[in-house]
């Protein structure tokens, strides 16, 4: 069998469209095996066997995609016939959401046969996804060694580095040559993925430096490693913020780096794969909470997850829909009088959202790469006043102009101009508060911000139009 090979989007989709070919045809259902004969029930073996040659073809993340592809019974049909060896990978590979389902498809043996396979890093990422009964029966399976770096792996949070470290490094020690560092690598069948530098450890594992392996390879053969070694790494503590890590690894272009406890002993490694991932994941995460959802979602996941899923944030948006329908409510005789108002408010509201939403996507954005603290919060707003007060006056002067062409008032277009402006700095202002506040708060400064800009945006745009148009206007 060729080994597993990462496929373009192209020829992914492909493979995608023919298992969903064979899933397809006659004879695939559970519904149809008891009336088939002989001649199909061979011909529905055949195909099973193409199918499940195709899987093996595939990188597990491929697998993983095509299951992520496919409805519920599709894709417990594929689950099925994907060889067991490939199990534990592609559950790593797969969204929590879809994970789920196919662990729920699985029994005890079967878990714990995919996850024998994996090492404690990964172990640690699967876990809290299992039964605990599971979990329990998988720990007393794992030697010495690997269940302790597993209880280490699982006790730090999510978004800490101590959760994304691995343990599969090659450590050297700074007394012997770079010839004794090279026969000892040739020792090796393969090298941990993602290896440029060793770390050079002392007999009690603790940090003296890290070898690049480009300096192993141009060096003198008899050097030694304390001769060439670095000795100021860029370091990490389990306990340091996986965000703060990830900035680190696009500033220094790191490809791995140590991880160290306050004692200066050498716990694991961040490798930036593992940093890939944690920026992918954050970046689902922010989408989601823009959108007000509470977590990922199974596109083809039950109408009632969905529901329980989506309900708190449409409450949320229904509730603050009410309140700008009882803002244009108070103004009723306003746009009885004046029809044209019933026609221009919507704009007046439409921008100020737009706008609101780009100051809001910027600060959100500042917090996630640490460069926007609470400290900075009046300068942004004096920042972004200036943004909207320029923006709104000059989008407000085209739009009365419209307006001018279009209803031939002057004072509508005035007031129009002006409530456009306002607007404008009001979503400047929340824009740039609403997140803040939320992280000062502890809060993901992303959860529902679009939607409460626009709730914002709108009932204020709603109330200073209309509200200057009867001051003004009537």
């Amino acid at each position: 069998m060729s080994s597993p090979n990462r496929k373009s989007p192209e020829s992914l989709q492909d493979r995608l469209d023919q298992v969903m070919h064979l899933l397809h045809m006659p004879g695939q259902s559970p519904a149809e095996e008891d009336e088939l004969s002989p001649a199909e029930e061979l011909a529905r073996e055949q195909r099973n066997q193409e199918l499940q040659r195709k899987l093996e073809e595939l990188h597990p993340a491929d697998v993983a995609f095509i299951l992520e592809s496919l409805p519920l019974e599709e894709r417990l049909a594929v689950w099925q016939r994907v060889k067991s060896a490939q199990d534990g990978e592609i559950l790593l590979e797969v969204s929590d959401a879809v994970r789920e389902t196919l662990i729920a498809d699985m029994d005890s043996q079967e878990i714990i046969a995919a996850a024998n396979n994996l090492d404690a890093d990964e172990l640690a990422d699967l876990a809290p996804d299992l039964p605990r009964d599971v979990v329990r029966e998988l720990m007393d399976t794992l030697d010495a060694q690997q269940r302790e770096r597993l209880k280490s792996a699982l006790s730090y949070d999510d978004d800490q580095v101590g959760a994304l470290m691995d343990f599969d490094m090659v450590t050297i020690r700074d007394d012997v040559t770079l010839e004794v560092v090279s026969r000892y690598l040739r020792r090796f069948e393969m090298l941990p993925d993602h290896t440029d530098k060793l770390f050079v450890v002392d007999y009690d594992g603790f940090l003296k430096g890290v070898l690049p392996v480009k300096k192993l390879l141009v060096s003198a053969p008899d050097e030694l490693v304390a001769d060439v070694m670095s000795e100021d790494p860029v370091i990490f503590a389990p306990e340091d913020d996986a965000g703060e890590a990830v900035q680190a690894f696009e500033r220094y272009d790191l490809v791995s780096a140590p991880v160290v406890d306050v004692r200066g002993q050498l716990k694991g490694r961040l490798t930036i794969d593992e940093m890939l991932d944690y920026i992918r994941e954050e970046n689902e995460a922010d989408v989601l909470s823009a959108a007000g959802l509470r977590e990922e979602e199974d596109i083809f996941a039950s109408v009632w997850k969905s529901v329980r899923n989506r309900w708190a944030w449409l409450a949320v948006n229904l509730c603050t829909a009410l309140i700008a329908s009882r803002v244009i409510g108070l103004f009723e005789y306003s746009i009885e009088q004046l029809v044209a108002l019933a026609a221009l408010m919507p704009i007046v509201a439409g921008i100020g959202g737009n706008s609101g939403n780009q100051t809001i996507t910027m600060i959100v954005r500042g917090v996630a790469t640490g460069q926007v603290q609470v400290a900075h919060a009046r300068r942004l707003i004096r920042k972004e006043a200036s943004v909207a007060l320029i923006n709104g006056s000059f989008w407000g002067v085209v739009l009365a102009g419209i307006a001018y062409l279009l209803y031939a008032n002057v004072p509508l277009s005035i007031v129009l101009m002006t409530a456009m402006v306002l607007n404008m700095l009001l979503a400047a202002f929340m824009g740039v508060v609403i997140p803040l506040v939320r992280m000062r708060l502890g809060r993901d400064p992303a959860l529902g911000s679009s939607v409460l800009i626009t709730a914002i945006t709108d009932s204020g745009g709603f109330f200073i139009f209309l509200g200057l148009a009867t001051l003004f206007l009537l």
